[in-house]
């Protein structure tokens, strides 16, 4: 079946949000993510929450262009940040007309960590907006029984979990497990790959997950696999960091490269494995 596409900001995460919607235009996705808090110290601060001027410009943008925020990122709360200390982006997500925040709880502290999930998804509630618990798999959140433990506990309407490929590829998570889960937690997918092998280091891990991801279909992650014990008509946010890649050939052009491999690997396997066979024919004529 045809998806619809968002372009996740970590994709892209040179480009402001204005900029992150008219390249998401011009490539054919129909949504956006937009990443509005920093999660490193040194990475790059959208901050829409405070910035008028820039949330003007990115809502004149949308207007323009017609495409819809799916998400907003990056609700990541710590030991030091409850779900208070983010009132003003879950309002800048419901300014934005997002469906959907992501949560993390790197906290070792389980009870204080899913105490502050449910808070957030109450606050985020008459907003509008469902939370997805998202599980990068070297936190204490790290892999799908974690957070399904989680989400089970807080037991709230939109309470949900993000699958992103990396993180449950990585983590040992389980195929059965996530068919079996209920199906209305699931809002859509980060959708990329990755070498089968794990680096040996966190540094090496964290590289992987912000620097150096792969196409749908290029690495060893069992994306198809995953995605179909999910449901089949949610959206697919790209999420595909190469940087590398980016400063050679430029941001738009991997988003248009990340959008074409996506759809040709996951909304047409036939045409992906008929495009297979002609390569090899051609390779196999070569020589």
């Amino acid at each position: 079946m045809k998806h619809e596409y968002s372009l996740a900001h970590l994709t892209v995460l040179s480009l402001t949000p204005p900029q992150l919607v008219d390249v998401a235009a011009r490539t054919g996705y129909e949504y956006v993510g937009v990443r509005i808090t920093r999660v490193t110290p040194d990475e790059v601060l959208y901050d829409l929450a405070r910035d008028s001027a820039l949330m003007r410009e990115t809502k004149a943008r949308l207007a323009d262009t017609g495409v819809g925020v799916l998400d907003v990122e990056l609700f990541r709360m710590d030991p030091a940040l409850d779900a208070e200390h983010f009132i003003p982006e879950l309002e800048a997500a419901a300014e934005l007309g997002a469906r959907h925040v992501i949560a993390q709880l790197p906290d070792p502290d389980r009870e204080r960590a899913t105490a502050r999930f449910a808070r957030l998804c109450d606050l985020a509630k008459p907003l509008g907006i469902f939370v997805s618990l998202e599980f990068p798999h070297w936190t204490e959140t790290g892999n799908l029984a974690e957070a399904a433990r989680v989400v089970r506990a807080v037991n709230r309407p939109n309470a949900g979990i993000l699958v992103d490929m990396l993180h449950f590829g990585r983590s040992n998570s389980s195929l059965d497990e996530l068919a079996q889960l209920p199906r209305e937690w699931f809002r859509y997918a980060h959708v990329c790959d990755a070498a089968k092998e794990v680096p040996p280091t966190l540094a090496g891990i964290i590289r992987t997950a912000r620097d150096e991801r792969q196409f749908p279909g290029e690495g060893g992650i069992e994306v198809r696999e995953i995605l179909a014990r999910m449901p089949q008509d949610i959206p697919y946010a790209l999420e595909i960091p190469l940087v590398s890649l980016t400063k050679a050939i430029g941001p738009e052009e991997v988003a248009r490269l990340a959008l074409v491999v996506a759809k040709r690997h996951l909304d047409d396997p036939a045409a992906e494995r008929r495009s297979a066979t002609v390569a090899r024919a051609s390779t196999a004529g070569a020589h």
